[in-house]
């Protein structure tokens, strides 16, 4: 891929942004046939969206503000998603417990019409549950004036694989696919965007990509595009910081998930099972600094904690937390004085005079109709061959059906074989990287060699989800990850000892205390 960047040809669009909205972009561009390249100056997914809840859903708390809109297409997007990638994505049983008669029908009514928008998508039907049916199905659940419960059903997936395989998609259809890959500049003839400057992280050689339309995809790094475009920007990002925490399923056993509707600042709150594990989540804190690698605040954890132990008997302290990881929501602009928790999940498309396409806002749900509508605008900006948009049924990845999820391999689609086939060849590769998880060196070295990971957090945060886990036990392994990487991508002792300084370094920044 690199070497078709030093070729010098003309793209029909270059992206920028390697997350949900740019790879997204990129799968629906290349489909369509138009010469794509998209460029990430991090790795694929680094920031917000590797650090989502990790819910494929409509919204409920968007169903409280009236956004009737938004919920319906992004329920529309679940169900798409679900038949797309059903290797990274499953349906999840949700159940609200309640406390009151009242906001028991209240909540059921709710719940009910959310079903209802969801049409033939639907994924399950809502039901009203007794006191005793919601114990059985939230075995740690306060029980103290229990009067019920609403069972639901909405979509979960792996954000951060989900990206992997969305990259993978994207240069199967023709797509040049780049990470540690940073746009620094814009070239121009007569006001309109000719070419990007690039810069490889890695490397720092130069290149530049000639165009015919650029798609500004960055999340919360769009305004920095904008200006990089044009130093009279105003300002089109308010980023808003959301903190998970993940604890162990012993404090929250059983496969359904909490979902708790109103905390004290007017967020829903959820406890989801995930990769054997709990996620709990989420707070929005506005921010003023954007930063590619974000740290919850101390008063945000304690949020969490004390709203989860409200609902639940199993309580949990600082040092029951095995990981905490925070992102950034590019929420759009709103009237001034709005909060970011009232703030509208709609994204937003500006074209600029010099026809920078920027897409930002949104959620995760919605990423392909984003992706959609980003190309759409850029086809007709840079005057591109009419094409239609094909990925409403686009398979994501390599799978086949049934997938198998009794074991962790599943995330790979059909590769996992491979993987395996690469542990009977050599032995060594069928040992663990960590006792307590069933990740095995054999699949580190595909990843290494078949997914563009080139750090020890490349492999630990994205590829396999382990920092996102546990952090200590991610720390634990990554000096097995830096043999492994410094031997496939011949790298020095010197090199391991940078690698392995920097990702403790910043692993210690997901641990609570």
């Amino acid at each position: 891929m690199l070497q078709a960047l030093q070729e010098g040809k003309q793209w029909d669009i270059v992206i920028v942004g390697g997350g949900a909205t740019g790879l997204g972009a990129a799968v629906d561009a290349a489909s369509r046939g138009y010469t794509t390249l998209l460029v990430e100056q991090h790795d694929f997914g680094k920031g917000t969206s590797s650090r989502s809840t990790k819910l494929l859903h409509g919204g409920v708390r968007y169903l409280q503000q009236g956004n009737i809109k938004l919920v319906m297409e992004a329920l529309r997007e679940r169900g798409k998603l679900l038949k797309n990638a059903p290797h990274i994505s499953s349906i999840q049983a949700f159940v609200l417990p309640v406390y009151s008669w009242w906001k028991k029908w209240y909540y059921a009514a709710g719940l009910k019409l959310y079903d209802l928008l969801s049409g033939k998508l639907s994924v399950g039907a809502t039901e009203i549950l007794s006191a005793k049916k919601t114990k059985q199905l939230l075995l740690s659940a306060e029980e103290k004036k229990l009067k019920g419960g609403i069972r639901y059903y909405d979509g979960q997936f792996d954000d951060a694989r989900l990206c992997i395989d969305l990259a993978a998609t994207a240069h199967k259809h023709g797509a040049v696919i780049l990470n540690y890959m940073r746009a620094k500049g814009f070239e121009k003839e007569a006001g309109k965007i000719t070419a990007v400057q690039l810069q490889d992280s890695l490397s720092n050689q130069i290149y530049t990509a000639r165009c015919k339309v650029v798609i500004n995809a960055t999340g919360v790094f769009t305004d920095s595009v904008l200006q990089m475009d044009d130093h009279l920007q105003h300002q089109l990002v308010l980023p808003s910081q959301g903190v998970h925490i993940v604890i162990d399923k012993k404090f929250f056993p059983g496969t359904d998930a909490l979902i708790i509707p109103h905390t004290d600042d007017g967020r829903v709150l959820f406890a989801v099972p995930w990769h054997d594990k709990v996620v709990v989540g989420t707070t929005d804190t506005p921010v003023d600094l954007i930063l590619s690698e974000p740290e919850a605040f101390d008063e945000e954890i304690a949020f969490i904690i004390h709203h989860f132990n409200r609902y639940n008997r199993l309580q949990i302290q600082y040092e029951d937390v095995l990981s905490v990881f925070a992102g950034l929501r590019p929420l759009v602009h709103g009237k001034e004085g709005s909060s970011t928790a009232t703030l509208s999940r709609d994204h937003t498309i500006v074209v600029s005079k010099s026809g920078l396409v920027s897409i930002t806002g949104g959620k995760w749900t919605t990423y392909r109709r984003m992706a959609e509508d980003a190309v759409n605008n850029a086809s007709f900006v840079g005057k591109l061959h009419k094409a239609s948009c094909v990925t409403d049924t686009l398979a994501i990845g390599e799978w086949k059906l049934p997938v198998d999820r009794s074991h962790h391999w599943h995330v790979y689609g059909i590769h996992a074989a491979a993987i395996q086939q690469l542990m009977e060849e050599d032995i060594s590769l069928q040992e663990k990287i960590h006792s307590q998880y069933p990740y095995t060196k054999g699949e580190v070295v595909w990843i290494i060699r078949n997914e563009l990971a080139e750090t020890i957090e490349d492999i630990l945060a994205r590829r396999i989800r382990l920092l996102f886990l546990d952090a200590k036990a991610a720390m634990e392994a990554a000096p097995v990850i830096a043999i492994l990487l410094a031997a496939e991508l011949k790298k020095e002792e010197g090199w391991m000892e940078v690698q392995l300084n920097s990702f403790l370094t910043l692993a210690q920044r997901y641990t609570a205390y």
